[in-house]
């Protein structure tokens, strides 16, 4: 600031060279402590002092064979929200098919022999907690508390992780930016930061951070002040019309709407600045003023909004007054840029503007665009393979800032494929560059069995919507894209610091940090570590039925360019 501070598996695995489809799954509780002799399937028991040792796990590992299977997904419907969300699902008294057990038990002898491969690079850290790795940690912080950015890590984990691994110069790059926490905290470390990102909320809320670093002066934050006191939209008579979409129609009491309206006819008297904060605050508290609440995969609807509900009714609890809920917003960030703690927040200590630079779109677009060895560090986020799609989940606000229903069709299918709904893509159209890397996913032996198990669930009407098969595809692949272009940008010996989860479907569990790790080890990355939380993360309701708590890693990878 200016101021003082059953298909042949094989032969259904992909139909064209780099071709494919696109690809959530729910927090859990779930330490990786289990008892002597018990099946992991995909957890990290072994890497614990006090837990079996890892020679004794063969056998207890392959039971999964035998046990019986159920979906950990439920249906994401086109309209939101679902109507208690059929699934179709395999009852857990239900006996799987041999072939189905066969198929289970050559994915977990593939995942048994890549966790022995991988043992000594998969490390337990016990400084690395849910809420550091989450938007968690996040809440107590100035200015990163303000938006709820639910799929971010927070501030101090990047912090950490620049302390720790010594990261302190040069420019750092995020491919997938989101709310822009990872350039900020670089930024207020004194680097250079450069981020990308796709979906305009991220893009608003990166850019007015840099507004507010950069440009806001004390007389915007007396207006700011003004607004939050004395409330002048009540006063005014002309209104503007909240733009929605077919998902988002009905999302407000019409007091809200009418309430909205006036509040944004009236910023606009304001200078570009104070407008811009204003705009800030109110997708801030869309949330909390609507019926709705995030859940993933889709917006869930409180039985107020008059929509038809499910078996159980959803109750959100309380939904806050507009009135209450902007002024309490506008008091925070208020109080936030007055604050004297700021030397702890994004506006850290004395030093010079915070340098971020900010490109709009696909990573998969803009990646190979940068200039090769020019990066001294990535650290990311990116979006993971567990059906969440943050068009829906985002939709409240991606409809406030004027995104059409075409628009949005748009962006979800320029998203890293991470929702059923993603179609494929022809990866060797968008760049021929990338064969290496689409030939080393063709060639991963644990990837390509997963896929050709989940193409035979397919053909055999088992899983509860055909897309999977295609979303993991699509997934990996195109990862492979974005850590083959990262090895190009980075310069030698850069690391690359990623956070994602594990995941499972159909019973099968998937070692997403296993398999992207052996992908980076033959595209120009050597993998110095694994880094595993302590608690790992749970399964659906549906797949507890079937494995209990059986854990899935949430890690974060140190790789680092050869």
């Amino acid at each position: 600031m200016k101021r003082a501070k059953q298909v042949s598996p094989r032969k259904t695995v992909r139909k064209q060279p780099g071709m494919h489809a696109s690809a959530g799954e729910k927090k859990g509780k779930a330490g990786f402590q289990p008892a002597k002799g018990q099946h992991t399937n995909g957890g990290n028991s072994f890497l614990r002092e006090d837990a079996t040792p890892y020679s004794t796990q063969s056998a207890a590992a392959l039971e999964i064979a035998t046990a019986p299977i159920l979906e950990n997904d439920t249906a994401v419907l086109d309209a939101a929200p679902p109507l208690g969300i059929a699934l179709e699902t395999q009852g857990a008294d239900e006996t799987p098919s041999p072939a189905k057990s066969e198929a289970l038990g050559n994915i977990e002898r593939l995942n048994l022999e890549a966790e022995t491969r991988w043992a000594g690079k998969l490390r337990v850290d016990s400084s690395l907690t849910r809420s550091l790795v989450s938007f968690q940690a996040n809440k107590g912080r100035a200015v990163y508390r303000w938006f709820k950015y639910k799929e971010a890590f927070s501030a101090g984990l990047i912090e950490h992780l620049l302390s720790k691994y010594r990261i302190t110069k040069g420019i750092l790059l995020d491919p997938f930016a989101g709310s822009g926490t990872a350039l900020f905290a670089a930024g207020g470390l004194g680097m250079k930061a450069e981020g990308i990102e796709l979906l305009p909320i991220g893009r608003t809320l990166i850019s007015t951070k840099q507004l507010i670093d950069l440009d806001l002066m004390d007389a915007d934050v007396k207006r700011l002040a003004f607004w939050r006191d004395e409330r002048p939209w009540g006063r005014y008579e002309a209104t503007k019309p909240i733009h929605e979409l077919r998902i988002t129609r009905g999302a407000y009491p019409a007091e809200t709407l009418d309430g909205m309206g006036k509040y944004l006819a009236a910023s606009e008297q304001e200078g570009e600045r104070v407008q811009a904060v204003l705009l800030f605050a109110l997708l801030c508290v869309l949330e909390n003023i609507s019926f709705t609440r995030k859940d993933g995969q889709y917006l869930r609807w409180d039985y107020r909004s008059g929509r038809r509900q499910g078996k159980k009714i959803f109750n959100k609890g309380e939904i806050l007054a507009f009135d209450r809920a902007i002024a309490d917003k506008l008091h925070q960030i208020v109080d936030d840029l007055r604050s004297g703690e700021l030397p702890d927040d994004l506006f850290a200590t004395v030093r010079s503007k915070t340098e971020v630079k900010l490109r709009f779109g696909s990573c998969l677009e803009i990646l190979p665009r940068l200039k090769s060895k020019a990066y001294d560090s990535v650290i990311t986020s990116p979006p993971y393979c567990n059906r969440y799609d943050y068009t829906r989940t985002y939709a409240l606000e991606l409809a406030l800032l004027g995104v059409s229903e075409n628009g949005l069709a748009q962006l979800r299918q320029e998203m890293l494929s991470c929702t059923v709904e993603n179609r494929a893509k022809d990866l060797l159209a968008l760049n021929p560059k990338w064969k290496p890397a689409v030939a080393v996913a063709d060639n991963q032996p644990l990837l390509q069995s997963i896929l050709a198990y989940l193409d035979a669930q397919k053909e055999l009407g088992l899983l509860n919507n055909n897309g999977i098969p295609r979303m993991v595809r699509g997934y990996f692949y195109e990862m492979a894209c974005v850590i083959f272009e990262s090895a190009r940008v980075l310069k030698s010996g850069a690391p690359l610091i990623m956070v994602n989860d594990n995941v499972r479907y159909a019973g099968a569990s998937i070692p997403v940090d296993i398999i992207l790790s052996e992908i980076a080890g033959q595209l120009g990355f050597e993998v110095e570590h694994i880094l595993v939380l302590p608690n790992g993360k749970g399964n659906s309701s549906q797949q507890m039925g079937a494995h209990g708590r059986d854990a899935l890693r949430k890690c974060v990878y140190l790789w680092r360019k050869v």
